[in-house]
């Protein structure tokens, strides 16, 4: 995991780094080291290509100068193009002049002739303009170089990839504003840690892949371990993945139970249960109304099932009966997908997470002998119309286990918490933080970089903002991934980043097979988690 990190922390970040020996020149230099390392692991073969860098005045100038040097010891050509002058006394300056790279600066190139020349022949682009201290607008001739650059760039069927300096410059990496005249990024190769506006719209746009590269500030300097905002990483989460050992059997890998599916919403419970199985868990039991269930089994034929009562197809209160024996057999408890909300069943909420008050309240059931009501629920995942009806028992974050996972989209979170969905989303992160720690559990902020919190204080936001992920039924499966790592022993916590990673990295693969993030449906998600498992296993 990367640290996420205000313009302000990372200046206090770099001075505390500075003041123990690790100087500004020296983490300049690994930062241009570290970001050519990154653009060589993304397009490993350099000797003969032609790069522009595309360099201001100040330090991320810097940074890009230092990119040009290793990159031209990689082999490839380099060209600067300074948008104002620098110092003759400018080391990494001098450095890339006696590599005999080419060096022009803006105001000798009379209408840009040279400017034009340089971007139409680029393989590749260095934005390193402006850093993480800037504010937008881009003013003066600088706005006319992007502006210029934009222009040729939306000539050219060939365009260059670009990539982007600690951010694309022209914007505010703590609100993600940025100006209209900014270069969207192929990648951005962000510094130390990452910035919150790289993960915010609209800069978000402009921001391609994010690779957070190390420039030798140690992760235990305690002005960046304090921070409790994370970045999730393929090498943060892979340690998690469990293990396979050869010698498993089915009880090795846990068993989920999916408690799922109404008359009108069937299908919510497949798309669960193939999340869980393809996700890793070693027996997967549906929870189901009688109605539906036999023509799920075609559906999903490796499932073991439980018939619940019903009342016209929706889960009714005497379904918990059926469902609190099962309990002490299985290692996690998925709630909610397709549910539905009548009454019914949130009588059987009620039943199912406070067995005592529910017997005193008398809600429909027939018997309640051989129930222990002082029974521990396992690891339970909350989903979809389940955390609608959490909203109408009161008191229910004290009767679930400590650190049950939530999964809320931003409408669902509206009607747990009063919240507008506008004030969700305009401060996702402090939000879920808020919430976790008010409620004790584990929330899930689902949509564009999920937000994953714990009732602890800690944050992590996942690297996904992809409309494949935009579909009905999507959500079911990440709650079905998310309750079997749970079965296969995470925790709470790591169990909720891992699901949202693969599932994120799925959507991914399934938009790239398909060629459009537009065809994508959830089935298509489910079955590709082994391959986002595979990938994450290698990387």
């Amino acid at each position: 995991m990367k640290k996420i990190v205000t313009v302000e922390q990372m200046r206090a970040i770099e001075q505390a780094a500075d003041e123990s020996g690790l100087t500004y020149e020296k983490m300049m230099e690994n930062a241009g080291k570290s970001i050519a390392a990154a653009i060589l692991d993304y397009w490993p073969d350099a000797e003969g290509w032609n790069v522009t860098i595309l360099a201001g005045p100040g330090n991320n100038g810097g940074d890009g100068l230092v990119v040009g040097h290793y990159l031209q010891e990689a082999g490839a050509k380099v060209s600067v193009y300074l948008t104002r002058e620098r110092t003759e006394e400018d080391e990494n300056l001098q450095r890339i002049i006696q590599h005999g790279c080419p060096i022009t600066v803006a105001e000798k190139d009379k209408r840009h002739k040279t400017l034009r020349d340089l971007i139409v022949s680029t393989d590749l682009l260095v934005d390193s303009v402006f850093g993480t201290g800037f504010k937008p607008p881009i003013k003066g001739d600088t706005k006319n170089i992007f502006e210029f650059v934009n222009k040729v760039l939306g000539e050219d069927a060939s365009a260059p990839y670009i990539v982007a300096v600690d951010c694309p410059s022209g914007m505010d990496c703590d609100t993600g504003e940025i100006a209209d005249e900014s270069l969207s990024a192929d990648l951005t190769v962000t510094l130390a840690a990452a910035k919150p506006g790289l993960l915010r719209f609209p800069g978000a746009e402009y921001v391609g892949e994010i690779v957070v590269a190390d420039i030798g500030i140690p992760s235990s300097q305690k002005e960046i371990a304090t921070i409790d905002l994370e970045f999730a990483t393929r090498e943060g989460v892979r340690a998690w993945l469990p293990e396979r050992p050869r010698d498993a059997h089915k009880g090795t890998f846990g068993r989920v139970i999916i408690v799922a599916g109404s008359i009108n919403f069937p299908g919510a419970a497949s798309l669960s249960a193939l999340g869980a199985y393809r996700s890793g868990a070693g027996l997967v039991t549906v929870a189901v109304p009688e109605p539906i269930q036999g023509f799920l089994v075609p559906m999903i034929p490796e499932a073991t099932w439980l018939v619940l009562p019903h009342e016209l197809g929706v889960i009714t209160g005497s379904a918990a009966d059926v469902i609190l024996e099962e309990l002490p057999h299985c290692q996690a408890l998925l709630l909610g997908p397709g549910f539905g909300q009548e009454q019914a069943t949130l009588n059987f909420m009620k039943r199912l997470i406070n067995p005592s008050a529910a017997a005193k309240q008398g809600i429909g059931f027939v018997r309640h002998e051989g129930i222990d009501e002082a029974l521990k629920l396992p690891p339970i995942v909350i989903d979809a119309d389940g955390l609608k009806l959490l909203a109408g028992i009161p008191d229910w974050q004290v009767h679930l286990p400590g650190q049950s996972i939530l999964t809320p989209h931003p409408g669902e979170m509206s009607v747990m918490t009063g919240l507008s969905v506008a004030e969700i989303q305009a401060e996702r992160e402090q939000t879920a933080l808020d919430w976790a720690a008010q409620w004790g559990h584990v929330v899930v902020l689902k949509g564009a970089f999920t937000v994953v919190a714990s009732p602890l204080g800690q944050a992590t936001i996942l690297p996904f903002a992809t409309p494949a992920l935009a579909r009905a039924g999507t959500g079911d499966v990440l709650s079905g991934a998310i309750a079997s790592f749970l079965a296969q022993g995470l925790q709470p916590y790591q169990a909720a980043i891992l699901g949202c990673f693969i599932h994120g990295w799925s959507g991914e693969i399934a938009a790239g097979m398909i060629g459009s993030t537009a065809g994508v449906i959830a089935g298509d998600i489910a079955e590709l988690i082994p391959a986002a498992i595979s990938e994450l296993g290698r990387c």
